[in-house]
């Protein structure tokens, strides 16, 4: 079964309609908050997307659950920073609102994506242990 091209999933378009969001608010901070929780949290963001894309093209499913774990960890230091940045005033309730939909949305897709490429390779390893011939492990 051929891999979807990773614009084509929904959690990345999600990761992308995040970031751009992000984009804008942190372009309208001063510079002491962009240069602290701006940049980390623009790279928090960026990186949820950039890993999304890397792990569709890697060689094995093995791979690409790792990295999209490593998306899902992304996407925890966001929330991190975004919580920052409503704590220091950066953040107006409403952007925390705009926000929230996409921040809601995209953790169960990510976790979804996961599954779906963990399942494949779970038949496979259980279709190969059964094909293995049993040996007695105690001597």
């Amino acid at each position: 079964m051929a891999r979807p091209h990773f614009e084509q999933l929904q959690g990345y378009q999600l990761s992308e309609r995040l970031v751009d969001q992000i984009w804008e608010m942190v372009l309208a901070w001063g510079r002491l908050a962009q240069d602290t929780v701006g940049k980390q949290l623009i790279r928090a963001a960026d990186s949820i997307g950039a890993n999304i894309a890397e792990g569709t093209r890697r060689g094995s499913s093995l791979d690409n659950r790792r990295i999209v774990r490593m998306a899902h960890g992304s996407l925890n230091e966001v929330t991190h920073f975004l919580r920052r940045a409503y704590r220091r005033r950066l953040l107006t309730a409403a952007q925390s609102r705009a926000l929230e939909p996409l921040l809601t949305e995209l953790s169960p897709r990510l976790g979804a994506y996961h599954r779906s490429i963990t399942r494949p390779a779970r038949l496979k390893e259980q279709t190969t242990k059964n094909k293995q011939p049993r040996t007695n492990h105690i001597r």
